[in-house]
């Protein structure tokens, strides 16, 4: 190998975007469509959140009030900015790329609209490339998958994926813990995997007995946990992604916007106020890698 194809090498390997072709960019896009900067927020008052619906314990309606995790971090950075945090409920697209083409830069085919900031965005180095048309910022915390149990059932040993050739666990349909039980060891788990359409109805299965386990995000286990339950968190072989880090999106015309979320955010995490949110909700906090 040549010096030059070995350098050529390594840059591709330390840089996640070393091959990628750019994008194109939207053009003569009117402001009503991408967003509002830094000055027309402040003026109007309020800015727009985009949190995904009926998604316990980050973002749900709650006797008509919007509630959680992703809720109380927006009102935190709107409130840093001096404005109101306003939210528009939205539901999970085919991809995260739909979900940011949809409600941060260029809006739904039909209905819908963009909002400021987007909640509850993973952060990727290799993804960040593939959306040019979106900032990603604000890393606010790390997410995890854990095991929930009934205690019961494992008085002596915590359950570990093997553990369900045999005995039932519940998934959120369609999830990565669907995606990894159900190829774990070439399939041998399919028989007792039990599938609800998220992670509440999983956990409730979980405390009338339905199943022995129930395998998810840990913030989701941990909100759905009755008398009887716990959870933890075991290795989990083969798994590539079992943890990741959590941040906003914003649109990539708005880069000054992008700065003073990511700024608020920061703030909230060194003075232990987004900590408090998780805590407040019986949820363990995992901070960002940043």
């Amino acid at each position: 190998m040549t010096l030059g194809l070995f350098l050529a090498t390594q840059a591709q390997a330390a840089d996640p975007c070393a091959d990628h072709i750019p994008q194109p960019k939207p053009q003569n896009t009117g402001r009503d469509v991408v967003g509002q900067d830094m000055d027309a927020i402040q003026d109007q008052g309020h800015m727009m959140f985009a949190v995904y619906d009926d998604y316990a314990p980050y973002s749900w309606m709650d006797a008509g009030k919007p509630r959680g995790v992703d809720i109380d971090i927006a009102r935190i950075i709107a409130g840093d900015l001096g404005v109101e945090a306003r939210f528009n409920f939205v539901a999970a697209g085919e991809n995260l790329e739909a979900d940011l083409r949809n409600n941060i830069w260029k809006g739904a085919v039909i209905g819908g609209r963009v909002a400021n900031v987007m909640m509850r965005i993973p952060y990727d180095s290799a993804f960040k490339c593939r959306v040019e048309q979106v900032v990603f910022t604000g890393q606010y915390s790390t997410e995890s998958i854990a095991i929930a149990y009934d205690k019961a059932s494992y008085p002596d040993d915590k359950p570990v994926p093997a553990y369900f050739r045999f005995d039932p666990v519940a998934v959120e349909n369609d999830s990565i813990s669907d995606f990894y039980l159900s190829s774990f060891a070439g399939g041998q788990l399919a028989g007792g995997i039990k599938r609800y359409p998220d992670m509440g109805a999983a956990m409730a299965a979980l405390s009338a007995g339905e199943t022995k386990a129930a395998m998810g995000p840990l913030a989701q286990l941990e909100y759905g946990l009755g008398a009887g339950t716990a959870v933890h968190q075991p290795p989990l072989a083969g798994f590539a992604v079992s943890q990741w880090t959590l941040g906003v999106a914003v649109s990539f015309s708005y880069r000054p916007l992008s700065y003073a979320v990511d700024d608020a955010i920061n703030y909230a995490l060194q003075d232990g106020r987004i900590a408090g949110i998780y805590e407040s909700y019986g949820l363990s906090f995992q901070p960002p890698v940043r």
